[in-house]
């Protein structure tokens, strides 16, 4: 009686575990897709905000705005980190979801510069900004969760599904992109108004997630922590109690965010605008590289439940130094869309021994009362600095004539992450997931 009263148990509490990593991964999944349909749709609303003759300063335009969102991020982390450090992880990912359901809505119906002159571009940065504050606390909150209800020996793995939905939600993005070119528009009406739409879907979208975060049961870490934790501390000065960790999150990030988002978000206008493919070609060589990344995620994850993490990040800073300027270089020069597949799937090969565990790694620097908060914050201002800007960068070079530039500044990233791969502890055998203080 009492084996199967055990076996019922276990049976219970793996349920419970997975119905809580599902919930926890549709919302960061719809918090992507909202965030990114921007970036899937910048090719066809940037000339109804940024009137010019010239396509590449108008996607400059846009990538500047993209980048705004990511500015106020690092205030989404320590707000939404604050929230969920002292009034519970669940409470704080709801708030942040219906955060990005008002940004959504709002770019949904701003009007266009020929209606409303200067101001739409005004309203679109708003906008944008509202929806960074939402995933500047999404991602700390979100990593959180999933890496405390995960159980000791399949963290890596269970956490490894926040970049699976965090790749999904860019590759939903690309879906309601590429099912608007083929069945229901045609391209003057993306360009008139049919770029509304992922927007309109995202809000809605945004509202289920809500709902259903709603019902999530608080972590028992967080429970456990609130007995003895002091709600009136503030959460900056406890997160100064802990600077080598601070300063890991920064280093570890720099490199791998860079490199995201140079294969993401920069990836489809570079197909599109320096490699030459057609709208339908860049659309599905970008959606078949995010579907290959994600199959990747779990697989890594998976593997550093094994071996530890510091293997999986140190694989990706030599490989992303060695050879990310010669992937650019051939990428570049691909004459067809497959070889222009197999290129960047063979940069995601690298990319995911970063992707893949980065956020187990963060959560297992910090105790529980300070978690959130530690990997928001710190993490959210890498991205801004390293991530958010990469398009921007990116298409400066291009502007100025020296596209080449860029694959060098990537590789410069990465090998200072590298440095901090090799010198850090791997955080699997020396972790703080366990204690409160």
């Amino acid at each position: 009686m009492v084996a199967v009263a055990t076996e019922d148990f276990n049976r219970a509490d793996v349920s419970r575990r997975l119905r809580a990593i599902f919930i926890g991964s549709v919302g960061n999944l719809v918090e992507w897709y909202d965030f990114y349909s921007y970036a899937a749709f910048a090719l066809y609303f940037a000339p109804a905000f940024f009137p010019s003759e010239d396509p590449v300063v108008q996607q400059l335009n846009a990538a500047v705005l993209f980048a705004a969102g990511f500015l106020v991020r690092p205030f989404g982390g320590w707000l939404f980190g604050h929230l969920a450090d002292h009034y519970g992880r669940r409470n704080a990912l709801t708030l942040s979801v219906v955060l990005m359901c008002f940004g959504s809505l709002m770019i949904a119906v701003t009007p266009t510069y020929a209606s409303i002159g200067v101001a739409a571009p005004i309203l679109l940065g708003l906008a944008r900004i509202i929806q960074g504050l939402s995933l500047g606390g999404e991602y700390g909150t979100s990593a959180t969760y999933l890496t405390e209800v995960a159980d000791q020996n399949h963290r890596g793995f269970y956490s490894s599904f926040q970049y699976v939905t965090l790749i999904g939600g860019q590759l939903c993005a690309i879906l309601v992109l590429l099912v608007l070119q083929h069945v229901f528009l045609t391209p003057e009406q993306i360009k008139a108004w049919g770029w509304r739409v992922p927007f309109v879907i995202g809000a809605l979208l945004a509202v289920i997630a809500a709902v259903m975060r709603r019902n999530l049961h608080e972590t028992e870490a967080f429970v456990e922590a609130q007995k003895t934790a002091d709600t009136r501390t503030n959460s900056l000065r406890a997160l100064a109690n802990y600077p080598r960790e601070v300063l890991l999150v920064v280093g570890l990030t720099a490199g791998g965010t860079a490199a995201f988002y140079t294969y993401t978000t920069y990836m489809q206008k570079f197909l599109k605008l320096s490699v030459g493919l057609t709208d339908n070609q860049t659309t599905i060589v970008t959606a078949s590289s995010l579907i290959f990344a994600m199959a990747l995620q779990p697989i890594y994850g998976a593997i550093s439940d094994r071996i530890g993490r510091k293997w999986l990040l140190i694989g990706f800073g030599v490989a992303g130094t060695l050879f990310t300027v010669p992937l650019l270089n051939a990428l570049h020069d691909a004459k067809t869309a497959l070889t222009a597949f197999l290129l960047i799937a063979a940069a995601w090969l690298i990319v995911s021994g970063y992707t893949s565990i980065n956020a187990v790694v963060k959560a297992e620097l910090f105790p529980t009362k300070v978690r959130a908060t530690g990997v928001g914050l710190p993490y959210a201002l890498t991205v801004s600095i390293f991530g958010g800007t990469a398009d921007s960068v990116a298409l400066w070079f291009k502007s100025i004539g020296h596209e080449a530039w860029f694959g060098w500044y990537l590789t410069t990233i990465i090998a200072i992450s590298l440095v901090v791969y090799v010198t850090m502890r791997d955080t699997k055998r020396h972790s703080a997931m366990h204690r409160h203080e």
